[in-house]
């Protein structure tokens, strides 16, 4: 399912700007239903008829959004890859200097504040989709396509083309460290605001062994 998802166009998104407000409820309807159901009783069990019901909607509305289930749960998922990538770009930018101050003063890093922001609005659909009953493809897919990317951009610029078997496997390292961080906020109900979950990214990529974990 998570093979084409960024060709998939994003068009999914509950809240664009001009769409009929009976559209808009319909598309929550739809989405607040796939939720649930992959809460309940997972994705590889959910029928379209069953999305219908849940939602309140017919076959044919259903189809007036998507052809398939697949299809329905590929765009959600190529919308926020899409989304997190725009983080990615802003990351390239982000300048050796900015990251020592932020570090220096203790400060999170407005660019990754606004992550866990962006990733608090998508909480619901994606404690559903990277939890056991979710599609085991779009964790992978995040962690390896979108994630890495990040990691790559705060190196130094000396090291991001690197062949040095360590540059990846510190790429490797800190990817599933930080979307393991992600994931467990989800999980636990995103408890921390994003400005705390900021400072504890930036934390784990500068504590050095021997280090107080207590801020």
């Amino acid at each position: 399912m998570t093979e084409a998802l960024l060709a998939q166009p994003s068009v999914s998104a509950p809240v664009q700007a001009g769409i009929d407000p009976r559209v808009l409820r319909t598309q929550r309807a739809l989405r607040d239903a796939l939720i649930g159901l992959m809460e309940e009783r997972g994705l590889a069990s959910i029928s379209i008829n069953d999305i219908c019901s849940r939602a309140g909607v017919t076959r044919g509305t259903f189809y007036n959004h998507f052809r398939t289930k697949e299809e329905m749960v590929s765009r959600y998922e190529s919308e926020i890859l899409l989304s997190i990538m725009g983080f990615q770009d802003r990351m390239a930018h982000l300048s050796l200097r900015e990251l020592a101050k932020a570090k220096r003063k203790r400060r999170p890093l407005p660019l990754v504040v606004d992550l866990f922001d962006y990733l608090r609005t998508e909480g619901d659909f994606l404690h559903a989709i990277v939890g056991p009953g979710g599609d085991p493809g779009f964790a992978p897919t995040i962690r390896d396509r979108v994630l890495s990317g990040m990691v790559t951009n705060v190196l130094h610029e000396q090291y991001r083309t690197s062949e040095d078997p360590f540059i990846a496997y510190y790429v490797a390292y800190f990817t599933a460290a930080v979307f393991g961080v992600i994931v467990r906020w989800i999980e636990t109900g995103m408890q921390e605001t994003s400005e705390e979950m900021a400072v504890i990214v930036m934390r784990l990529f500068t504590l050095k062994p021997g280090d107080s974990i207590k801020t």
